[in-house]
């Protein structure tokens, strides 16, 4: 896999792309999308020869966040992507794209309310039919954090180590006479 050449091809479709260290995050790349953009990110990843290692949702402000991890097959790669839902909190299935998405999409339909559009099954995999209203993983509006909060901050510097001051000469006390001196 040539990543330059990949990445060429993510910029035409995402609106940002981070390098990440991979030490510190456990993936490589961060890549931020439109919602109208993920059927076709997810497509260029499959044919790349990435799989879907999961995907899940973050209730932030503005919106709730649909965010996609990918692995390539053959080299360690690891690609974040994340797209907004948009007002009807609705987001482009992938699961005709990655099988693996279908029981991913529907526990973050259980858990956010998000619904994929174009699903062959969006039905609850979790929760029971009867509680389909219920979103436990939605947040208060009080309580909800700005997705700058939630998201992974580039470690700051380490600060410089300040010059020691030169040690003292210490004082020699003064000899004390002994009587036998005097």
């Amino acid at each position: 896999m040539d990543i330059n050449k990949v990445k060429g091809q993510w910029q035409k479709l995402s609106t940002a792309i981070e390098d990440v260290d991979y030490s510190a995050s456990g993936y490589d790349y961060s890549v931020s999308l439109e919602r109208d953009k993920v059927r076709d990110f997810a497509a260029l990843m499959l044919a790349e020869g990435f799989y879907l290692v999961g995907l899940m949702a973050v209730h932030v402000t503005p919106a709730i966040e649909v965010v996609y991890q990918f692995a390539h097959v053959e080299t360690r790669c690891r690609v974040m992507a994340r797209a907004f839902v948009d007002e009807q909190v609705e987001m482009p299935t992938i699961s005709d794209i990655y099988q693996g998405a279908n029981w991913h999409e529907r526990e973050t339909r259980d858990f956010h309310g998000v619904v994929f559009v174009g699903h062959p099954y969006l039905e609850p995999l979790i929760l029971p039919e009867e509680d389909v209203d219920l979103k436990p993983l939605l947040k208060e509006e009080a309580k909800l954090k700005d997705v700058a909060a939630v998201r992974r901050q580039p470690p700051e510097p380490a600060p410089e180590p300040k010059a020691k001051p030169e040690p003292k000469p210490e004082a020699k006390p003064e000899a004390v006479k002994s009587q036998e001196q005097s």
